[in-house]
């Protein structure tokens, strides 16, 4: 075993699995998936540590506690189509990708781009593809979606995201608007959009969706 296998095992077995972490599917997407493989060289010593790790001046690969808090809440099924929001060089992907049964990966960060193709490959994320667009967007041509995952928080949730999920679809985000984040699953029905908070989390906001500030007299 590989000081980057120990490591990952390690990650699953102090960070992950201890955080209510129940579903083998998630855990075991977690022990697979090499996440020092979409880590940039000069960070390569935090790859497996207890924190977010950026991946490029805009982009972080979410804490791993609250990243496969998010995930598990979603409860992604297996013949579920997901839209992964802001994906970087695809870390996110690639684990939600041996959850359903497809994967969009969206971004405008151009390394992460760059990069993201060549590493679904390297991992066998035959079923995960990352495409260009503005992640506030989302991407309606290729939707509706069962589950959109964003990767990081946003001080405030696009209406395009809600309407690019399924009946019965789920968006899970964490909303910041305060210093601590709320994880939040969404949950489209014919009466609207249900809302459910299910923990607390640090997440960082992605650049761009803060909210836009406001003047009073």
């Amino acid at each position: 075993m590989s000081d980057f296998d120990l490591a990952r095992q390690q990650m699953v077995d102090c960070q992950i699995r201890p955080s209510d972490i129940t579903d083998r599917r998630l855990l075991g997407a977690f022990e697979t998936v090499p996440r020092h493989v979409f880590t940039p060289r000069s960070k390569l010593a935090t790859a497996y540590a207890d924190g977010e790790v950026a991946t490029s001046e805009t982009r972080r690969m979410m804490r791993p506690r609250d990243m496969s808090k998010l995930i598990q809440a979603a409860d992604i099924q297996a013949d579920e189509m997901v839209l992964d929001i802001a994906c970087g060089r695809g870390y996110s992907t690639a684990i939600l990708a041996k959850l359903a049964e497809t994967v969009v990966g969206l971004d405008d960060d151009e390394d992460g781009q760059g990069r993201a193709s060549d590493l679904l490959s390297e991992c066998g994320a035959d079923n995960a593809v990352v495409i260009a667009g503005d992640p506030k967007s989302g991407k309606a041509d290729q939707g509706p979606y069962n589950v959109i995952f964003v990767n990081g928080a946003v001080e405030e949730v696009p209406q395009a995201w809600f309407d690019q999920l399924a009946d019965g679809g789920r968006l899970a985000v964490v909303v910041r608007k305060g210093p601590v984040g709320k994880a939040t699953i969404f949950t489209r029905s014919a009466a609207g959009i249900g809302e459910k908070v299910v923990f607390d989390a640090s997440t960082s906001t992605i650049p761009g969706f803060e909210r836009a500030a406001t003047f009073s007299l």
